[in-house]
């Protein structure tokens, strides 16, 4: 199978679905944030705090660039990567793109209180806004949305049933 990567908003789901349908289809799950903290030998927050967003952003590409020849693969997106018009070819070329998007007032239940996303810390509206500049961006690089407001195994349902 091709590679399959999630794409969204931070607090969409897309670590918890990619474990899912990795399991689902025996596939390897790649967490792009995951393994750039693991690549860094830091975390996202200190990254963003020592290093800075654009700095950051740069290992994203540089990373969605490295997985161009792997196939089999569920990739989950840190939230930003897809927000980056220069990645969509890189995406798409990559594999199928699926958009997971549960709302904005669900996505700010599931982030509440989370002080490991550096994006967080300007508050409610600036979150509203970020999800309101971005969502038509990922919208661009999706062949599939998928609604997952819903529990893991129902989006997870969901998305089987797309493909």
């Amino acid at each position: 199978m091709n590679n399959l990567i999630l794409c969204g908003f931070m607090g969409s789901g897309k670590t918890a679905v990619g474990k899912a349908l990795a399991a689902q289809y025996g596939m390897e799950l790649i967490d792009t944030d995951s393994l750039i903290e693991k690549n860094e030998n830091r975390t996202i927050a200190e990254i963003f705090a020592n290093s800075g967003e654009p700095y950051f952003r740069g290992l994203e590409t540089k990373l969605i660039k490295e997985l161009a020849t792997k196939k089999n693969l569920v990739i989950s997106l840190g939230g930003g990567l897809a927000a980056n018009r220069e990645n969509h070819p890189y995406l798409k070329n990559l594999g199928k793109v699926i958009l997971l998007d549960c709302g904005i007032e669900e996505t700010l239940k599931r982030i509440e209180g989370d002080k490991t996303r550096p994006l967080t810390a300007n508050g409610r509206q600036d979150i509203i806004n970020r999800y309101n500049f971005r969502k038509p961006i990922y919208e661009e690089v999706a062949d599939i949305t998928v609604d997952s407001s819903a529990d893991v195994q129902r989006t997870l349902n969901l998305i089987i049933s797309l493909l």
